[in-house]
């Protein structure tokens, strides 16, 4: 799997030491899973997938680098694909991440 490793550094260093998390690979790319619930992936296309509260999913498109994550020729509310240039600066990235870690760990554990 080939994915931006400097990036993946990054969501690490922001995720280090928080409790319930966990990685594996998937979507071609390193996702960070709370209580077994996806928040964020560094995805081998580039940039991230973000889980979103899909509320604020249309209001969040409005934000630079966004878009919405299609699979399979649907598009899949709550999930979002942010850029890589739209996770910097460094506080750009923390606020896509814990966007991804507040809706995720909002969640039932698996």
């Amino acid at each position: 799997m080939v994915f931006d490793t400097d990036l993946a550094d990054r969501v690490a260093d922001i995720l280090t030491g928080r409790p319930g998390m966990s990685t594996r690979r998937m979507f071609g790319g390193l996702a960070w899973l709370v209580n077994g619930n996806m928040a964020v992936v560094v995805r081998g296309q580039g940039g991230l997938l973000v889980r979103v509260d899909p509320g604020q999913h249309e209001i969040l498109l409005a934000e630079p680098g966004t878009d919405t994550m299609i699979m399979r020729g649907r598009e899949l509310s709550g999930w979002m694909t942010v850029t890589a240039g739209a996770c910097d600066p460094e506080t750009a990235l923390i606020v896509w991440v814990n966007r991804g870690l507040e809706y995720a760990g909002a969640l039932p554990s698996k």
